[in-house]
């Protein structure tokens, strides 16, 4: 999976994890997830999403960098698994 298909991917996770609150597209279009209507249950939502499909683990409440924007996000799942599938741990703010 390319870069550009993971942020696709990212962003229909985000949009799931609100109900369709925040679409996709305003997702990929950037900027801060909390400004687009991401409220702390999607959040918690989209941690869930991301954890299932790529076998990662989040932890929110470590030290690390914050997930407030879809390259974050990207960044994120770059770091703790370089090939989208292996398993890793990262700490994420909050």
């Amino acid at each position: 999976m390319g870069s550009t298909d993971l942020r696709a991917r990212i962003a229909e996770l985000v949009s799931e994890a609100t109900g369709g609150e925040v679409s996709a597209a305003d997702v990929l279009a950037g900027g801060s997830m909390i400004a687009l209507g991401v409220d702390s249950l999607g959040l918690l939502r989209l941690v869930d999403a991301i954890e299932l499909e790529y076998g990662v683990e989040i932890e929110l409440n470590g030290p690390g960098r914050p997930l407030d924007t879809l390259d974050d996000l990207v960044a994120l799942l770059a770091a703790v698994a370089p090939d989208e599938s292996s398993p890793g741990a990262v700490a994420a703010q909050g």
